[in-house]
């Protein structure tokens, strides 16, 4: 009796186990789903306001501002209106992570290396001096106001280097936060469209040929996009000289990183903060390959038709707003005066000098 009782006992915690398992496997599972359910659906969210912001960025008055700006602004009153779609959480932060560090290798295949380095150092030296004296003086300035310091970095990088893509470069290796990445980007379109707006009204006011005002474009405007909005009125020697100064700082872009990357090394390293480890943000890697098979490969031995590079470029692009919307839906406006607008004043009197210091130096 004793032996059949204790059986008894021993099936009926087998059962309860096996019924235990069972259970969590189905939790296992159901959460599996529920992950890649916000997965998909925070990716296709990203992915219509982006286009929504494209299409925004076609009209008359938006075109001026551009995709990522038009998607940015679009995020950022969707959190203020709606709040955050918590729901949708793991397919936004992919979009502002992992399509971030996409967007920026494929970036690099609108690097043409070859070009920049047929006009010899010169032009390289420009560019290193723009970018040393943009990020000094906007940390410098910051330091003044007492700006929030990753701010005013990115929006000191974004103005010297690229704009809102060096922006998206520098802040994986600066570790900066989502909301911080997304005010820069965003203020740094904002106001590098208001700039290239003034240039194409005080053109014809300048005593400047059309060559010497696309490289005055290209050597002090913000974006590629905010320099071809400058020049192109200019005509198309302009904008192939304004394109060119433009291009000889996102060259410079790659150095810069890897010199960033082994700045905060020592700094941690200083700071004795060892045990935290510096990730080599593998993405540069790609953005460096990308670059030399653009500049090199695809024009030497694998000639690729303009109209898949038009589509590849095209694909960043997007790529490049989904990550912006992404970003712009960490940010909370109702704390953006008070976080964004000492960096942003600094950002500016940094741009209105290097704009008149360019122009004295041609």
């Amino acid at each position: 009796m004793t032996v059949q009782t204790e059986s008894t006992k021993s099936s009926a915690l087998t059962d309860s186990s096996l019924a235990l398992s069972a259970r969590g496997d189905a939790a296992k599972k159901q959460r599996s789903f529920a992950e890649k359910h916000s997965l998909l659906l925070g990716i296709g969210f990203t992915l219509a306001v982006s286009v929504i912001g494209w299409a925004a960025s076609l009209l008359p008055g938006f075109d001026r501002l551009g995709p990522l700006a038009c998607s940015i602004v679009l995020a950022l009153l969707y959190r203020y209106f709606c709040a955050y779609p918590e729901a949708l959480r793991q397919g936004i932060q992919f979009s502002s992570k992992t399509l971030l560090r996409l967007a920026i290798i494929l970036f690099g295949l609108k690097l043409d290396i070859h070009l920049v380095l047929n006009e010899g150092p010169g032009l390289l030296l420009k560019a290193a001096l723009v970018i040393v004296f943009a990020v000094l003086l906007t940390t410098l300035l910051g330091k003044l106001f007492n700006t929030d310091p990753a701010i005013t970095l990115l929006l000191g990088i974004g103005t010297g280097i690229c704009g809102a893509a060096a922006i998206a470069a520098v802040s994986p290796i600066l570790r900066t936060k989502d909301e911080e990445t997304a005010i820069g980007a965003g203020m740094i379109a904002l106001i590098g469209t208001i700039f290239a707006v003034g240039y194409t009204l005080l053109r014809p006011l300048l005593p400047l040929d059309d060559l010497e005002y696309g490289a005055w474009s290209g050597i002090s405007l913000h974006e590629i996009a905010h320099v071809a909005l400058a020049a192109a009125p200019a005509g198309q020697e302009a904008l192939a000289a304004a394109l060119l100064a433009k291009l000889s700082r996102v060259l410079l872009l790659i150095p810069f990183c890897f010199l960033l990357l082994a700045w905060q090394k020592n700094r941690r390293d200083g700071a004795e903060r060892k045990d935290v480890k510096l990730e080599f943000p593998s993405f540069l890697l790609g953005f460096v390959a990308a670059s030399l098979a653009g500049s090199y490969i695809f024009v030497d031995d694998i000639a690729i038709p303009p109209t898949i590079m038009n589509g590849i470029s095209i694909v960043t692009t997007l790529l490049l707003s989904m990550a912006m919307v992404g970003l712009g839906l960490n940010v909370n406006l109702k704390q953006l005066r008070t976080k964004a607008l000492k960096p942003v004043l600094a950002m500016l009197l940094t741009s209105v000098l290097l704009s008149v210091l360019t122009y004295l130096w041609l």
